[in-house]
């Protein structure tokens, strides 16, 4: 055989037995940096996602609430409880518009679907008139949400118009 021939197939030889250990390493050291920093940002994104969440359900159960009291012609409200971080929809088919003759509808849900606790500026209650009317009973048009340090305030108009900051 002439050494040309034997110079391939020692070549060949190496090349079938794989990656050394330092390759094998080295490789390996390498996706768990990237995957370490990979992690923070993928947290940072879910914690986004949540907020944006919770955002959304507070802002379509007030628009909702509105439209049945609207649709339904009798009031509605809203009851958010800070403490326990949820919503509870009220009605009062009779017309009447003291605090005390509304009835749960459903249960009260909480307001992320998470297990993250959302944390409340205060109780706030938003009575619906049937015209359309926002009326705050308890606390103010204006509270927050706060998600894993991450706040956003809602804005409720006379009307119902829901800004969120």
């Amino acid at each position: 055989m002439s050494q040309f021939s034997q110079g391939r197939i020692a070549r060949r030889r190496r090349a079938a037995r794989g990656f050394s250990m330092i390759e094998a390493l080295v490789t390996v050291a390498i996706i768990m940096i990237l995957t370490a920093a990979a992690v923070p940002i993928i947290r940072s994104s879910v914690r986004v996602y949540q907020l944006r969440s919770a955002v959304a359900g507070v802002r379509s159960l007030i628009q909702s609430t509105r439209y049945r009291a609207i649709s339904d012609g009798y009031p509605y409200q809203v009851v958010f409880n800070a403490a326990a971080g949820t919503a509870q929809v009220q009605n009062n088919p009779n017309f009447t518009l003291t605090p005390t003759t509304f009835t749960n509808v459903g249960s009260a849900v909480p307001l992320t679907g998470s297990s993250v606790q959302v944390t409340m500026s205060a109780d706030t209650t938003l009575q619906f008139r049937p015209g359309g009317l926002v009326v705050p009973t308890v606390g103010t048009n204006t509270f927050s949400i706060t998600l894993l340090g991450s706040t956003k305030t809602f804005t409720v108009s006379t009307y119902g118009n829901v800004n969120v900051q």
